[in-house]
């Protein structure tokens, strides 16, 4: 548990400095930063959707993963949970649950975070969650700067999720292949981009990526159903 715990501690540190370090700025600096990322995130988005090896298995994966998703209504869950902790700490900022969400996808999707907490469970290899925490850090700050410390609180799920993984390693390894890797990671590249589109303000309805959260997982069943196109 080691690499999942020091990941969480790193966001938590690093989302301070950057609400602490990072304030009053002139407004147009705080577009251009909040543009600077937007790119940032499209970029790596699309280029790690652009990994997948079967095209027609992300496509149906977001798309029932997204229906799943508003069925549910993740995003309405998240939203709710930032709230409440925003009204129980007292921090009034407005944009709490937002930093809250988006940091929560961005930090959970990816297959760094799969692979290296794969690894944290089964070898005691935390190097690829060591590195993962310095990008997570980074992200913290400017992202914290921009929305708050509702992205410190991005910790927990990202603790809870890595964490699962870590403690059951030797469980699901058997069916966490390679490619399955690949597919779901290219997935969640794919929600990378949609939080990019909202960042750049480029849609005038927000999309809902909480929402698409359990399209992730579907290529893990696709691909177990001999689905691979």
């Amino acid at each position: 548990m080691l690499g999942p715990i020091v990941n969480a501690i790193a966001i938590v540190v690093c989302a301070i400095l950057g609400k602490l370090l990072i304030r009053n700025f002139p407004e147009r600096f705080e577009v251009i930063i909040k543009q600077g990322i937007a790119l940032a995130l499209l970029y790596i988005g699309i280029s790690g959707a652009m990994e997948s090896q079967a095209i027609l298995t992300l496509i149906l994966s977001v798309v029932i993963g997204s229906i799943l998703g508003e069925w549910i209504n993740i995003d309405k869950g998240m939203n709710n949970i930032g709230l409440w902790a925003e009204k129980k700490l007292g921090f009034g900022e407005g944009s709490f649950a937002t930093g809250f969400v988006t940091a929560s996808i961005l930090f959970c999707t990816g297959s760094m975070a799969i692979v290296g907490a794969l690894n944290s469970g089964l070898q005691g290899n935390h190097e690829m969650l060591f590195a993962k925490s310095i990008l997570d850090g980074v992200i913290s700050i400017v992202f914290a700067s921009q929305l708050g410390l509702g992205v410190a609180f991005a910790a927990i799920p990202v603790l809870l999720y890595q964490g699962a993984i870590a403690l059951g390693a030797t469980y699901i390894k058997v069916w966490l292949t390679a490619e399955i890797i690949t597919e779901m990671s290219a997935v969640g590249s794919l929600l990378i981009a949609g939080i990019g589109v909202n960042f750049l303000g480029a849609s005038t309805k927000p999309i809902k990526v909480a929402n698409m959260i359990p399209a992730i997982f579907l290529p893990w069943l696709f691909i177990a159903l001999g689905f691979r196109m």
